[in-house]
């Protein structure tokens, strides 16, 4: 899911990042066209709206086309570093979405079962992309890359150039940290009373 995908014969993605940064529009085309299908994938994945997955990919490709220089090849590959800005692209996206649906269902008062349903559930959706916002940054990028993007351990391995066995650990120790952090905010919450009591 790195670079091995590219068929024989066309550029590698450090060969197009660099002619980008001379102004080749025909390069941002070449790099729209091998990872746009993926960036929307991962887009729709966390934000479940096709048009707000649309708009990410747009502003994504476009922030890149300003500014490609924001990529730096020695931290990561160019298609974890791609994934990773359309990652958190969309949990900003579906933060204010968050926000906003819990203003509109505070303001309207009452709501029908099926609205409460799906408010509790982007609320606990909500919960669970706070807490993976709060680990290392490694354990969550290879957390989001698994469980929004769908790639394997040695898919995750191949695209940031991290062996197998450190995916794996980081895997692991995310996945036991992120049941920690819920687990201590659904107890602080209990204390508390948590919000919407009375509602």
């Amino acid at each position: 899911m790195s670079e091995r995908v590219r068929t024989e014969g066309l550029p590698s993605d450090r060969c197009l990042v660099a002619r980008l940064n001379r102004g080749d529009k025909h390069a941002l085309a070449v790099i729209y066209d091998r990872y746009a299908r993926r960036a929307f994938s991962l887009a729709y994945a966390i934000c479940r709206d096709r048009e707000f997955a649309l708009d990410i990919v747009q502003e994504v490709f476009l922030a890149l086309w300003k500014d490609p220089s924001r990529y730096d090849p020695r931290l990561a590959p160019f298609s974890a570093w791609l994934l990773m800005v359309v990652h958190h692209k969309a949990v900003d996206v579906v933060r204010r979405e968050d926000a906003w649906q819990r203003r509109q269902v505070q303001a309207s008062g009452s709501c029908s079962r099926a609205a409460d349903e799906c408010a509790i559930d982007s609320v606990l959706a909500g919960r669970v992309r706070a807490a993976l916002q709060s680990l290392p940054e490694q354990q969550r990028d290879t957390l989001a890359l698994a469980y929004y993007a769908g790639y394997t351990q040695r898919e995750i391995a191949g695209a940031t150039g991290v062996p197998l066995g450190t995916v794996k650990s980081r895997t692991v120790s995310g996945m036991a940290r992120l049941r920690v952090l819920l687990a201590r905010e659904s107890a602080d919450r209990g204390r508390s009373g948590g919000p919407g009591e009375g509602v």
